[in-house]
Parts: structure tokens; C-alpha cells; sequence
């Protein structure tokens, strides 16, 4: 047993189990790697040895991935890291050695052990890795009842080990990456194993652990998200414009903005703020020196700046109206909750009672009511619910609205009740 597992289990011996509420030792402070910090690796020869000693290695393997978010364009990987039992940690360079399908392939059948895994799987599948089976530890402490899931707050909660978190929002482009920075990366997986076992422990003594297998297997098995449509109608600030002139000035700015800051490879908030796109949409300047006069737009903004932004204003002014953009984006789904009672009186009354009923129930299994079952999926059993109402008809619905096994047992006999006090 490692000293982080032995920490683990005092731990729950402390607290008689779960998550603990109050540790008298002070965490300790985690300050450097076992191995020290690994090279980092940047071309192929180097990638060559780390895949081979992956390969060779045992048991899971935990993998870590940083961005460059608020800096550069896009999610990509700036940096991955890797721990496996008898291969040690590795710091691969997506930049140098931009294809990591050698080494995904490598990993094929290993359990891969993720913090927050949907934020770094898209990036990991655009450099080649893609895992078959994973467990996701911040997945596991939401499900375990811990009411904070940050990897910090974990490590020290579980392991009692404190991380130095300084360097989570640096720009991870920066070359060559500082070693105080990559002395922070190579900590990220240090204790991942560790946390996992530790955690898949506490899931079992929950009777949680088939509930989480079920969650991390739906997420691997998850495809890409599909693009956004109408990425534009989530800038900051846009429940202020409501007119259709204005909603197509805001289209034209932020697609604008998007192609300089694709092209620059910045992100897009440094070429033009969501709050200075929200300002020209409402104030429909007719002139660059209208435009410079507004927040976002003047002080250190050239005239060249300013007039390729009047340029996206002039086109959203003079396109015709049946060109402008509905005032809402089209859904497949049901309508806002705070329209139903006008719209349906009847399925609020429902929405009401299912809300209560999912609410103590999640504070009764100690979970997340979104963990327990998704907002959405509720909303849209209220709007539309089966024709014949049942345990069976309740559980076929969930299913169709992509609830899984676990779900479906847990909130259908509540649901169901709910359902037909409002019928």
C-alpha cells in the first residue's frame, strides 16, 4: 500500500466512512513528483521510448491534459501528461509531437483515470487518444456526496495532500514551458491512482460503484458533440438585444471576430469583448466615430480596427428583413419552464411536483440532483409524458431521453408518483 492509500484509509477509518467532514492533520503539502519532474517530450524518438514504456506498464493509467484557454484560439492540447504504475510519468509536448495515436493505441483496453473528463477528452481526441473504458474522479466524488470536487479539494479531502493549484490558468502555449509549471503538471497525475482506488472504495461502501461504472462508461462511449449552431446567440449579454437588427449585429461582429482571432490564433475575446459586441448591437452606431465612442471600441483601437467593426455594423444594417435573425434559437425540445404555466398550466403542475420529488430524493442518496438525473430529461417527461402513465411507460420515456439503468431505477417509482398526483 502507498502512503497516499494508507492516508486514505485513516481517513475513512477517522470519519467512520464517506466523505470526510473535519480531519485534524493538516494536509500535507505535495511539492514535488517522486521522480522528479520527467523531460518533456517533443519529437518522435522521445515519444517512441514513452509509448514502449506505457505499453510495459500495469494497471490503470492517469492522464491529464492543459489548454491554453483565454489565450489562444480553440481547445487544443498544449500539454499531456501520463502515470502508470512501472512506466512512472511522462510530459508529452501535443505541439512537437502533435500525433499521440501511437500511444492511445498503446493504452487500447487500459482503464484511463480522468479529473473532470469531458473538459479534456475532446482535446485528447484531436491529438489520437481516445479511451475504451475510464473513470473519472470528480464524476466519483459527486456521486460519493463530496461537496467540493475540485482535484485540490479532493487530493487534500482524500489523500490528505495539498496541491500547489497556482499555475491552472497560465497560458500552457508559452515555450519552453517554465519548470515551475511543469513541476505543477507532473503533480496533477501523481495521486490520480491513488484518489481512484481511494474513491472506488468509498462508491462500493456507498452501493454507488455499478452506478458510476454506468456513468463512465457513457461517457467514453460518447460521441463528438456535433457543432454548435449559432454559436454566436450564447455572447455575453445577449438577453439584452431583443430586436432582430440587433441580434444580426451581434452575428456579424462575433463572426467577424471569430475569423480574426481563428486566423491570429488568439482568443477571441482579446481581438473584441462579448460586452463591446452587446454595446454596438444596442446602439446601432451609423459611423465609425459613433462606434469609437462606445465601451469596448475607443482608447488604444486604431482606425483600421474600428473600421473593419463598423464594416460588420453596415452589413447588418442593410440586410433585408426577411434575411434578420429569429429573436430565438430553434429547439427540439420543450419551451422555457417560466412560459409553461401561461402555455400549459397543467404540465408546470407537473414540472413543480417531479422538481420536489427529484430534490429529496438526490438529498436522500447524498448526490446532486443533476447527477441524479438531468434537468432536461425532467422538463421534457413533464411536457410530454406517456399517454398511459406507469412504472413501465416512466421508464421507457427516461430511456428514450438517454437516462441510464441506474437512473431510471432510482427516479422512476418517485417520477411516477409525481406524475399522477398532477394528472
Amino acid at each position: 500500500m502507498t502512503d497516499a492509500q494508507e492516508t486514505a484509509a485513516d481517513l475513512r477509518t477517522t470519519t467512520g466512512g464517506g466523505p470526510p467532514d473535519d480531519v485534524d492533520k493538516a494536509p500535507i503539502p505535495l511539492l514535488e513528483p517522486r521522480e522528479g519532474i520527467p523531460p518533456v517530450v517533443a519529437d518522435e524518438d522521445a515519444l517512441a521510448r514513452v509509448v514502449a514504456a506505457f505499453a510495459a506498464g500495469t494497471g490503470p493509467v492517469a492522464v491529464d491534459a492543459e489548454r491554453a484557454s483565454g489565450y489562444r484560439y480553440g481547445q487544443r492540447a498544449y500539454l499531456v501528461q501520463l502515470r502508470r504504475e512501472g512506466a512512472g510519468s511522462a510530459l508529452i509536448d501535443p505541439v512537437g509531437c502533435p500525433d499521440l495515436s501511437p500511444l492511445g493505441e498503446a493504452l487500447d483496453g487500459t482503464e484511463w483515470i480522468l479529473h473532470a473528463a469531458t473538459q479534456d477528452l475532446p482535446c485528447l481526441r484531436d491529438i489520437g487518444m481516445v479511451p475504451t473504458s475510464l473513470f473519472d474522479t470528480e464524476l466519483a466524488g459527486r456521486l460519493a456526496g463530496f461537496p467540493r470536487v475540485g482535484l485540490g479539494a479532493m487530493v487534500e479531502s482524500v489523500l490528505g495532500y495539498a496541491l500547489e493549484k497556482g499555475h491552472s490558468a497560465v497560458d500552457w502555449s508559452t515555450r519552453p514551458l517554465p519548470e515551475p509549471w511543469l513541476r505543477y503538471a507532473a503533480l496533477d497525475v501523481e495521486l490520480l491512482v491513488d484518489l481512484r482506488d481511494a474513491l472506488e472504495a468509498e462508491l462500493d461502501r456507498q452501493g454507488k460503484l455499478e452506478w458510476a461504472r454506468q456513468e463512465f462508461d457513457a461517457i467514453a462511449s460518447a460521441p463528438p458533440a456535433p457543432p454548435r449552431k449559432d454559436p454566436w446567440r450564447r455572447t455575453s449579454g445577449m438577453h439584452k438585444v431583443r430586436r432582430r437588427r440587433q441580434m444580426a449585429v451581434v452575428r456579424e461582429l462575433w463572426e467577424s471576430r471569430d475569423r480574426i482571432a481563428q486566423r491570429r490564433d488568439v482568443s477571441p475575446g482579446k481581438v473584441l469583448s462579448d460586452a463591446a459586441i452587446v454595446e454596438a448591437a444596442l446602439a446601432l452606431p451609423s459611423h465609425v466615430h459613433a462606434l469609437s465612442a462606445l465601451p469596448g471600441f475607443g482608447q488604444r483601437m486604431g482606425r483600421r480596427q474600428l473600421e473593419q467593426w463598423m464594416a460588420a455594423v453596415d452589413r447588418a444594417r442593410a440586410l433585408p428583413e426577411a434575411e434578420l435573425p429569429q429573436p430565438g434559437a430553434a429547439s427540439a425540445g420543450p419551451p422555457p419552464p417560466r412560459s409553461w404555466a401561461d402555455k400549459d398550466p397543467a404540465a408546470a403542475a407537473r414540472l413543480s411536483a417531479a422538481r420536489a420529488a427529484v430534490s429529496a430524493l438526490a438529498e436522500r442518496l447524498n448526490l446532486p440532483q443533476e447527477n441524479l438525473i438531468t434537468p432536461d430529461t425532467v422538463r421534457r417527461l413533464c411536457w410530454e409524458p406517456p399517454k398511459r402513465l406507469g412504472p413501465d411507460t416512466v421508464a421507457e420515456a427516461l430511456a428514450g431521453h438517454g437516462a441510464r439503468p441506474w437512473q431510471i431505477e432510482q427516479v422512476t417509482p418517485v417520477l411516477v408518483t409525481a406524475l399522477a398526483v398532477t394528472a
